[in-house]
């Protein structure tokens, strides 16, 4: 492996690791629906499922989108894994966004559905990996919006 991958392995690895360890504490510790306050009307951690994307969207897509989510897993390890002079910033967006992707797949897989907990109760509930995710997408705009590259 390259010296220059190893970051995108480390990130990929931490996300899926913290995604499905508060995952894990979710599932084994709380009741399905449960809703406990950590800040009084602004955060809960309440355990749903879905079997949609994130936020809950498409929920009677479940199967087709297990099959896209590892299309999509394949094409960013490509990306990130076989793309040389990726700009750092993006080569950490695909690898968080990747490392989201996994997190949710595995639920798909293991679970039937993904396991969301974190609760805005102004936002739908999400959960680690749709974080990590959104975080990715809002890393590669910002870079594609201001990088000298596009000017």
């Amino acid at each position: 492996m390259y010296k220059m991958h190893k970051k995108p392995v480390i990130i990929i690895f931490l996300v899926v690791l913290l995604d499905q360890i508060t995952k894990y504490f979710v599932v084994t510790k709380m009741y399905f629906e449960e809703s406990i306050p950590i800040i009084n009307k602004i955060f809960y951690l309440t355990y749903i499922t879905n079997t949609g994307t994130a936020f809950g969207k498409l929920q009677q897509y479940g199967s087709i989108l297990l099959i896209f989510s590892v299309i999509a897993i394949l094409i960013l390890s490509l990306i990130v894994f076989k793309q040389k002079n990726i700009p750092k910033i993006n080569l950490i967006a695909f690898s968080m966004i990747l490392g989201g992707a996994i997190g949710n797949v595995i639920d798909r897989i293991f679970r039937g559905s993904i396991v969301d907990f974190l609760d805005f109760r102004i936002w739908p509930i999400f959960n680690i990996a749709d974080s990590a995710i959104t975080i990715g997408i809002a890393l590669l705009i910002i870079h594609s919006v201001f990088s000298k590259e596009n000017t």
